[in-house]
């Protein structure tokens, strides 16, 4: 399994224990696991549009791997995110990809349930906010999906995947 195949599966007793210790507390919401690291592990959760105690959660997919956290960080402390955002302005294109993946997340949300609200995660689709989330909805979906989260995989290809994150 490489960076961006997708395997959505429903999350057993096992997954949303491996979830609670890579993130270092119990999983809230957790509908599907949306992504596996190679080594199997979940590294993206779909998590439901409201929480259990029926607070809104606009993020639709949690990156958990810890490894590709620490890295989407490193990556974030760069200041790539200003570099992006910035592309946005001069490039019709790609604010026009950004755009489309702001609009894929958020009807995949509302098919969900619509938390009345036009907010989707990461700064979508004016913003580039948090990478996690690009990585994230990449991992998810696939590539050609999210721009930034693909061209964050790619800047990741060498540093992930490898061993066990788990």
């Amino acid at each position: 399994m490489g960076i961006g195949d997708a395997q959505v599966t429903t999350p057993t007793a096992e997954d949303l224990e491996t979830v609670a210790k890579q993130l270092g507390r119990a999983p809230r919401g957790t509908r599907e696991i949306a992504a596996r690291c190679p080594s199997g592990h979940p590294s993206v959760v779909q998590t439901a549009p409201r929480l259990p105690d029926g607070t809104p959660f606009p993020t639709l997919y949690y990156l958990t791997c810890p490894k590709l956290n620490s890295l989407v960080s490193t990556l974030e402390g760069t200041g790539r995110m200003k570099e992006m955002e910035a592309r946005l302005a001069e490039d019709e294109e790609l604010s026009a990809a950004y755009q489309r993946a702001h609009e894929s997340y958020l009807a995949e949300r509302d098919a969900i349930e619509s938390l009345g609200t036009q907010v989707t995660a990461g700064g979508m689709p004016t913003r580039v906010k948090c990478l996690h989330v690009h990585v994230a909805h990449a991992l998810a979906k696939g590539p050609g999906v999210n721009p930034f989260g693909d061209e964050a995989l790619e800047m990741l290809r060498d540093s992930w995947p490898s061993g066990d994150c788990a």
